[in-house]
């Protein structure tokens, strides 16, 4: 890995899924810059919520809006592919995603366009940070967590991270001073209901909106939900792998040989 010390420059990829012009990412990119070179290429729009989405279908649009910041029309996993197969002149020592507006806590981490970066670089082999601010509403503490962020960085560089893992960070919304320490934790866990608002729009057609409720997180000891609402910063690490190994043993128990079809069995009607 190269280092500071050997006066090479660090590469830097930044992105979100908030948006190019997302305060979060002006001030992280602005954090960053203090470790090394940084590229931001982000979506020209928000694109939140989309978790891990490539998009294949159509062809996408790249604009440099300013020297060494990219808008691109599309997904933040998008975001990541073309910057480190396309834009940046090498390969990035680190990618960086945030600071997203709004935590990314517990199973929300699954629907996050700003986790779903930091896992693509990881991916690709590449050391990875998502960073979220923990906020509600517009938030207004980016730049304690662009700082925040930009250390950890350093470290990362400096440190490496276990194989196959990137780090999921949340940062309370609180002034620098009002901060609790940094603290390792787990993935939390968030109690799901039905919320769905249903509409009828002035033609009378029915419409929906997905997501009226605040959500609902457990407060358990050791986890990312539990460390933010005390004030202080999570650290999670999360791996790409997702098997559940405790339900191997129960799922080999299982005779799966009565699922296979038999020659000839109709496998059913296709939609």
């Amino acid at each position: 890995m190269r280092t500071e010390g050997k006066g090479v420059a660090m590469r830097i990829l930044v992105t979100n899924d908030d948006g190019v012009h997302a305060p979060g990412i002006v001030a992280l990119a602005e954090a960053l810059r203090l470790v090394g070179t940084v590229t931001v290429v982000a979506p020209d729009r928000e694109r939140s919520a989309v978790g891990h989405a490539l998009t294949l279908h159509h062809p996408l649009r790249v604009t440099e809006i300013m020297a060494g910041i990219f808008a691109v029309d599309g997904t933040p996993t998008d975001c990541v592919n073309l910057g480190i197969h396309a834009l940046l002149a090498g390969s990035p020592d680190i990618v960086v995603s945030g600071v997203n507006r709004g935590g990314n806590l517990g199973d929300d981490i699954t629907y996050s366009g700003t986790v779903s970066a930091a896992l693509e670089a990881t991916l690709m082999g590449i050391p990875a940070i998502a960073v979220s601010l923990a906020a509600n509403g517009h938030g207004s503490n980016y730049r304690p967590a662009a700082a925040f962020a930009a250390r950890l960085a350093r470290e990362v560089l400096e440190r490496g991270l276990p194989r196959d893992t990137f780090l999921n960070v949340n940062v309370p919304d609180l002034p620098a001073e009002e901060l609790g320490g940094p603290v390792i934790t787990s993935q939390g866990k968030r109690d799901y209901g039905g919320d769905i608002v249903a509409k009828v729009d002035p033609r009378g057609r029915n419409y929906y909106w997905i997501g009226g409720n605040e959500p609902v997180f457990r407060d358990i000891e050791g986890t990312d939900f539990h460390a933010v609402k005390r004030g202080r910063i999570s650290v999670t690490p999360l791996h790409l792998d997702l098997t559940n190994y405790a339900s191997l043993s129960v799922l080999q128990s299982w005779d799966l040989s009565a699922c296979r079809p038999e020659a000839g069995q109709p496998s059913g009607a296709l939609l």
